[in-house]
């Protein structure tokens, strides 16, 4: 069994950013990466000052780089299976090795659910995107389609009219859950909400040209966004009880402290805003106050 003062559970910015921070203050300290990261398929990520536009893969790859350069720190592809408190720590088993830990950083993220469409994968992270802040300063001027149905999607919809030229939602032929006063705010900005089936995307990589409907209709869009759910990206916060808020995100503290003494949470697994620059800033504060956590205090006199 190897021994560290900390485990971090995710290799993404959070999880990264933690386990550098941790390696800063002399811990020693491990990363496990399973390799799943929420945005594998997007070719360019936004906003994050001095590295805009820059390949999320490159990204990571540069911050791996920053951890490894420290002597405490250890960066492993395995994932995490089972967590358990064992001692004054917590053991994590893994499906290569074993692990005790002092404490833990959970940096797991969250899983998006994708539309059921053809064509989908091929134009999912140049095209579309399921984050209108991430991606819509690119969408200026260009006929977008929401999909969804959640009354969410009103607001997820008015949100793109910053940018688009022109906004449809897509419901795949369920019923808009919205209410009346939903519809008429989206009648009012020329939303209109089609209650069809999408079941195609047109055009190449890189070049969407329509949405394709069950009823032989063609939406011209360029850019489409999608609204389903998403899900955590473990079930490790539950092994150990941390607790979870009204939409499934990790309840901390502003020390990044789970409800479960030595757990820390950082990223898209806890409230806030889903985008790589605060997943960094997030894991930054996870891995500062876990790495004060450990400090050796004199005894009083």
């Amino acid at each position: 069994m190897l021994d560290r003062d900390v485990v971090v559970v995710g290799g993404g910015p959070a999880g990264l950013a933690a386990g550098l921070w941790l390696a800063r203050y002399r811990k020693s300290v491990t990363v496990l990466d399973s390799g799943e990261y929420r945005n594998r398929w997007v070719e360019e990520s936004h906003g994050y000052l001095g590295r805009d536009h820059a390949n999320p893969m490159e990204l990571l790859a540069a911050g791996r780089k920053d951890l490894l350069a420290y002597p405490t720190a250890t960066l492993e592809q395995w994932r995490a299976l089972k967590a358990q408190p064992d001692g004054n720590g917590f053991q994590v088993i893994t499906d290569a090795e074993t692990l005790w830990a002092r404490r833990l950083v959970i940096a797991t993220g969250v899983i998006d659910a994708f539309p059921d469409i053809g064509g989908f994968m091929e134009h999912y992270g140049t095209n579309a995107f399921h984050c209108p802040s991430c991606d819509g300063y690119e969408s200026k001027d260009c006929q977008v389609v929401a999909y969804g149905w959640s009354e969410a999607l009103a607001g997820f919809a008015l949100t793109l009219l910053g940018w688009a030229r022109s906004v449809t939602i897509v419901t795949d032929g369920r019923q808009f859950e919205g209410e009346q006063r939903h519809r008429e705010a989206l009648g009012a900005h020329g939303v209109a909400v089609v209650e069809d089936v999408a079941t195609h995307l047109e055009g190449k990589r890189g070049d969407l040209r329509a949405v394709r409907l069950r009823s032989g209709d063609r939406l011209p869009c360029e850019r489409f966004f999608f609204s389903v759910e998403h899900r955590p990206g473990s079930d490790l916060p539950e092994q150990l009880g941390c607790e979870r808020n009204d939409e499934e995100c990790l309840v901390v503290d502003a020390d990044a402290l789970t409800s479960v003494p030595g757990v820390y949470a950082a990223g898209d697994v806890t409230p806030g805003f889903q985008l790589v620059q605060v997943a960094a800033a997030k894991g930054t504060n996870a891995g500062i106050a876990c790495a004060q956590s450990l400090a050796q205090t004199p005894e009083p006199a």
